[in-house]
């Protein structure tokens, strides 16, 4: 049985048909501040991955005899207050950091992603009941919804990640079932279901390529925003927990405790966050840009 194919392209100012590739590789290169965010993110996932080779010391190894050093060379961003490596502890903090964000964007974006598909697509009771309770959800603040998730199960990071999963779900739904009522209104979707297709075949071969785009870009966009929740619950005691290292429990172990004694303590973890949120939220930012025919036509 006959069917309309689909290639996701888009068209450049000119007019001329490019991939979405290209379209992200033209946009970085008349913005060179997505460049930029693009490039930090590759060196903090490099860092994360090689951190056992960037990192100069064991960043669970004790040297009370050298605690609370200030910056030197032997310790470029200083000891805390049992004497472990400040930079040690933030090169492996970036683990948990994106090991967090990654799987809880990745769970968060495939359950909203299947919701909103089958809720835009079927519409009628199910659409219904389902989107009263993603308001529900929606209507507690993320950071309050994630607390009291991790507070009713147990502090832990596995816990956290879930907390932050469930805080996403909501607005991603709400995303891919717009799309999917848009897409839904074209003609070839249209054909494809006078001609008898099957819904799944529809909804893979029609319907999905039309919602990978803004899915993306919520994605890249929530990564930032997973880590500061993670590094928010750690901060507060109920996301990971010591001596693991992580950016948000060096804020409020040592950084907190020591800031007149030590700043850097507080300097260099904080650091850590503003830099890896900000360069998700730029290259979101950038994939909008790139992927947006409005918003491309209107800049």
């Amino acid at each position: 049985m006959a069917t309309v194919p689909l290639r996701v392209t888009l068209e450049d100012p000119a007019g001329t048909t490019i991939s979405r590739a290209q379209a992200l590789w033209l946009t970085m290169k008349r913005k060179p501040l997505g460049a930029v965010s693009a490039a930090l993110l590759v060196v903090i996932v490099l860092t994360a991955i090689f951190a056992d080779v960037l990192a100069p010391y064991d960043p669970l190894a004790t040297q009370p005899e050298i605690r609370l050093s200030a910056p030197s060379r032997a310790h470029p961003f200083g000891t805390d207050d049992i004497g472990r490596d400040v930079l040690s502890r933030i090169i492996y903090g970036s683990r948990i950091s994106l090991w967090v964000g990654l799987l809880a964007v990745g769970i968060g974006t495939a359950a909203g992603m299947v919701i909103g598909l089958l809720c835009g697509y079927c519409e009628g009771r199910l659409d219904l009941i389902v989107q009263r309770v993603m308001d529900a959800i929606q209507a507690i603040p993320g950071l309050v919804l994630a607390l009291a998730i991790v507070s009713v199960l147990k502090p832990s990071t596995t816990n956290a990640m879930l907390a932050i999963a469930i805080v996403i779900i909501p607005g991603n739904s709400r995303i891919v079932r717009g799309a999917v009522l848009s897409a839904k209104q074209n003609r070839y979707v249209e054909a494809a279901q006078a001609l008898g297709c099957r819904h799944p075949r529809i909804i893979a071969t029609h319907i999905l390529p039309n919602v990978t785009a803004p899915i993306l870009v919520i994605a890249s966009i929530w990564l930032g925003n997973a880590i500061l929740i993670e590094a928010t619950l750690s901060f507060l005691g109920v996301g990971t927990q010591p001596p693991t290292p992580s950016w948000g429990l060096m804020l409020s172990s040592t950084g907190r405790a020591f800031m007149e004694q030590a700043p850097w303590l507080a300097i260099f973890p904080g650091l850590a966050i503003s830099l890896a949120v900000l360069g998700f939220n730029l290259f979101g930012d950038t994939l909008r840009d790139a992927w947006d025919p409005k918003l491309r036509r209107q800049g």
